[in-house]
């Protein structure tokens, strides 16, 4: 595609199948700011679809050759297939046809000042912080997330031509589609095995990912992640590093304390205290988060003020450790963690803000990922009193019977004995009213539909018990 297409003309109209998708809707949204017309197609009609057609996008409810008429391009995701009804109409009648990152891509480039949040873990929350700390710098940047943030009102915000904050996935390589003028590798981790052979194969991703940063441009990468130290030693490139337990790192935080959940610390450039910080948001993780953050926006040229109140007005996004409501003195939280060390990671966090009991209601996401990484699944929930497993959300994959939920639940119980397997929504909530108390946090996992777990036990009529 000729990244010098004049989206801004007027006369473009681009197809976007998957269009209710988080970033395609986003993408849409940025499109039609610039007078670009828009059709798309998704077979699931939500809140996304109905403000992208009051936008003006016409929205078709099923993937049909017949949705493809004069269309100049059709955009797709990574996880729909080339024998979609839509994309081989496309080809026949010779429209040209890129994926979602090509697109992005291609919206990056117009851009001067582009930062790409890069990592197997914690893309939303560091994009979403940043952007937080550049609205409360002073700043105007258009803003594209993955997930729903309210100071933006959604997943994305129009704003000059002159910043821009996206995250940056590996899936498929999507992200070597991007030439960002800021790089961020939070961590590197075996994921998306349907796709990468092993770990070498994924830092290697990374790697050609890091080459496509501009010059002048900077990198910044987590010093305690392992395979992110490998690969910041094989740059010939300078590297802005930074970490919570690697003393050669150029920005650390010392003197950690923690209230409600949420951190205070100072943070130190080169050795030397830098600023006192506040978050709003819990988690040591978000230490590690706030640090990358901190490095990007100051690389950047962001003052120090903006910086620590954007830290410190930055109350998380939707779907990362989200407050759902209580009831009768049960707290109810949602995370979108859906890896081994997302989970630890989250439980940790959790831990820290209830004194009761820690209740997990797991989804594993795709079955390949389930039964590459099952073993480290089977570790993962020590933190959790009891835990709770329910049906793997295939999302872009079918049953191959290789694996079952039953299995991770039995293969839990050998290592911490606190799982069981629920299948249905509404047992898991009546569980749940049966087996908590007042004090105690439950907290749902995954990266499909689980979050509706939580409304279904809050609105439950059934009493909680002392259990």
């Amino acid at each position: 595609m000729n990244s010098a297409i004049a989206f801004e003309s007027g006369n473009i109209t681009v197809h976007m199948v998957g269009i209710g998708g988080i970033s395609m809707s986003g993408l849409a949204e940025i499109l039609m700011h610039r007078g670009v017309k828009i059709t798309g197609s998704d077979l699931n009609q939500s809140e996304i679809t109905k403000r992208l057609e009051g936008l003006g996008a016409i929205i078709y409810g099923s993937h049909s050759p017949s949705n493809i008429q004069n269309q100049n391009l059709v955009v797709h995701t990574a996880a729909v297939s080339e024998d979609n009804p839509e994309i081989i109409e496309a080809r026949k009648r010779s429209i040209p046809v890129i994926e979602r990152a090509e697109l992005l891509g291609v919206i990056m480039d117009q851009y001067p000042n582009c930062i790409a949040v890069s990592g197997t873990h914690g893309k939303t929350t560091t994009t979403s912080m940043i952007s937080c700390i550049l609205l409360e710098g002073g700043l105007d940047p258009t803003i594209h997330v993955g997930g729903i943030l309210d100071m933006i009102g959604g997943n994305t915000r129009i704003g000059d031509k002159n910043y821009f904050v996206a995250e940056a996935c590996e899936y498929k390589d999507s992200f070597l589609k991007f030439k960002p003028s800021i790089a961020i590798v939070l961590n590197i981790e075996a994921d998306h095995l349907d796709y990468f052979r092993d770990i070498d194969h994924i830092r290697s991703s990374f790697a050609s990912f890091l080459s496509n940063v501009r010059d002048p441009g900077e990198i910044i990468m987590n010093l305690d992640d392992p395979q992110s130290r490998l690969l910041a030693k094989s740059l010939t490139r300078p590297v802005i590093t930074y970490g919570l337990h690697s003393e050669d790192a150029d920005w650390t935080a010392e003197g950690i304390t923690f209230k409600n959940g949420c951190a205070s610390y100072t943070a130190y450039y080169k050795k030397a205290v830098w600023g006192a910080v506040s978050l709003s948001v819990p988690g040591m993780h978000n230490v590690s988060n706030s640090l990358a953050s901190i490095a990007a926006c100051n690389a950047l040229g962001v003052s120090k003020a903006g910086i620590l109140k954007g830290l410190d007005a930055f109350k998380g996004t939707h779907r990362r450790l989200e407050d759902k409501g209580t009831r009768n003195g049960v707290r109810v939280m949602d995370d979108y963690a859906h890896h081994p060390t997302e989970i630890q990671t989250t439980l940790s966090a959790a831990r820290g803000l209830t004194s009761g009991r820690l209740f997990c209601v797991f989804q594993p996401h795709t079955y390949t990922r389930t039964l590459e990484l099952l073993d480290d699944f089977s570790r993962s929930f020590a933190m959790a009193d009891t835990v709770v497993v329910t049906d793997i959300y295939a999302a872009r994959e079918k049953d191959n019977g290789l694996i079952h939920s039953r299995t991770l639940t039995e293969r839990i119980n050998q290592n911490t004995g606190n799982a069981t397997y629920i299948q249905g929504f509404r047992d898991i909530a009546a569980f749940l009213g049966e087996s908590t108390r007042a004090g105690d946090l439950v907290i749902t996992m995954g990266a499909g539909d689980v979050y509706k777990v939580g409304p279904m036990f809050i609105e439950s009529a059934s009493p909680t018990t002392s259990g």
